[in-house]
């Protein structure tokens, strides 16, 4: 076996396996379609594209001092319905429109800085300015009120005991007359229940003031409202209408 190893690398030269190893190698530089694409593909990919020429500073400030006059002489043109339109009168608005308005054109403009006395000068001009208004229209007010009749009632003259509005009458049987100057009066009531449509008495008894003792018991009398004269009276009375039997 060594033998026949030796014989056939005798046999074969080296520049033969050499040669026919690097042959395979060699056909990529000797070919021309391999050589020319991948320059052309070099070509295309590297070739860079020129430069565009960057505009200069005097360029720049024409295009856009003649790209701003036409936004200007538009700009007129579409304001120009506006102001045709009439716009409302400031009498028209209420006070709270009006400050409404004020607040939204307002440019948001910092005041200037103002010291301390000048605030309170400021404050106590616009407190004199608020006190004036109060005042005319106070004036006003009165006006009014006196060319008005209150209520719109006549001027006529009327008693005291229609000032003080309609008082209460009250008639029953006096059933004490034992205090002095002082009756007890029992009211009898007699009404119709609203469901069952029943007749319900019902009574009740109040202190009401005589001056003279004239009322007894039994006796039919007229009562008016009046003002406290003690503790439990706040009637008097006003006529004895019939007299016990």
């Amino acid at each position: 076996m060594l033998e026949s190893d030796e014989n056939v690398n005798e046999e074969t030269p080296e520049g033969a396996v050499d040669g026919a190893a690097a042959e395979p190698a060699g056909e990529s530089p000797t070919s021309p379609a391999v050589d020319d694409a991948p320059d052309q593909v070099a070509e295309e990919v590297v070739a860079p594209e020129e430069p565009a020429e960057e505009p200069t500073a005097d360029e720049v400030a024409e295009e856009s001092a003649g790209g701003d006059a036409p936004a200007d002489d538009a700009a007129p043109a579409e304001e120009a319905p506006a102001a045709t339109e009439d716009p409302s009168p400031e009498e028209a608005l209420t006070p709270k429109q009006a400050r409404k308005r004020a607040r939204s054109q307002h440019t948001g403009e910092a005041r200037p800085q103002r010291s301390v006395e000048e605030r309170t000068q400021e404050r106590v001009e616009r407190r004199r300015t608020k006190a004036k208004q109060r005042r005319a229209y106070r004036v006003k007010r009165r006006e009014r009120r006196a060319g008005q009749p209150h209520g719109g009632a006549t001027t006529t003259p009327v008693d005291h005991v229609a000032q003080q509005g309609t008082l209460k009458v009250r008639q029953g049987v006096v059933v004490s007359d034992k205090a002095d100057k002082t009756i007890t009066v029992r009211i009898d009531v007699a009404r119709q229940h609203r469901m069952y449509k029943k007749i319900v008495r019902t009574s009740s008894t109040l202190h009401a003031h005589d001056e003279q003792n004239q009322a007894h018991v039994g006796d039919t009398v007229r009562v008016i409202e009046s003002r406290p004269l003690s503790r439990s009276k706040r009637w008097r009375l006003v006529e004895v209408l019939e007299r016990a039997r």
